[in-house]
């Protein structure tokens, strides 16, 4: 079957399913936490593995970078592939000094100024939320003359930035189905501390846990 961007086949991807940005954090919690991992997408580089763990049957697939990214993938996985939850695992920036790097931040919620959820069905709010029982924005680079981090917190409450969840829940508010992000803070613009791109593909192994715990209590 497959589609465009996914060559598995139906079947081949669970219900639940683990959504890093990074393809090789996908396939570092594939090798590392999965029992049987079996590779079932290779199609771009957005790797998508499908094993056990304690028993339970997931899927761990790269969503790459940004909302369009995700929101392609996300919405395929949703629709094609009868996908029943997607946690996104990704890194995030701390806008707050509260907030240190390796801290796990469980979102509340998702502001974005994006028009993706209002060109995709018309939706006009600029906050979305994840489905409470498993429990931002577009460009990641901004110039002077926009709001920089601190303005964007103290406006909007945000605790820390990220780029793929707004257009995750959205699919799942829109297909009925549930999402919500578990976020590692990579980042710290308060204090301008910043993992590495290693420590980033690798080392959000609490976090990884985590959310591989929260798929056999679903």
């Amino acid at each position: 079957m497959g589609t465009p961007h996914n060559q598995a086949e139906k079947g081949e991807i669970a219900k639940k399913v683990l959504m890093p940005g990074d393809p090789l954090r996908a396939k570092f919690i594939a090798e590392n936490f999965l029992t049987d991992a079996k590779l079932v997408n290779e199609v771009r580089g957005a790797y998508a593995y499908t094993g056990t763990y304690k028993g339970e049957k997931v899927t761990v697939m790269a969503s790459g970078m940004g909302m369009p990214s995700i929101g392609i993938y996300s919405y395929e996985l949703f629709s094609v592939y009868d996908v029943d939850q997607i946690i996104r695992i990704g890194s995030a920036g701390a806008y707050v000094p509260e907030l240190n790097l390796g801290d796990v931040v469980l979102e509340e919620s998702a502001w974005s100024e994006s028009t993706f959820a209002h060109t995709q069905n018309g939706y006009d709010k600029d906050t979305i939320y994840p489905d409470p029982k498993l429990n931002a924005h577009d460009v990641f680079y901004t110039e002077p003359n926009v709001d920089g981090y601190k303005e964007i917190s103290a406006k909007h409450g945000c605790a820390c930035v990220e780029m793929e969840s707004f257009a995750l829940l959205h699919n799942a508010n829109v297909l009925h189905k549930k999402a919500t992000c578990m976020l590692t803070i990579s980042d710290s613009m308060p204090k301008n501390e910043h993992a590495t791109a290693a420590e980033r593909q690798t080392s959000f192994t609490d976090m990884m846990t985590v959310a591989l715990e929260a798929c056999l209590d679903q």
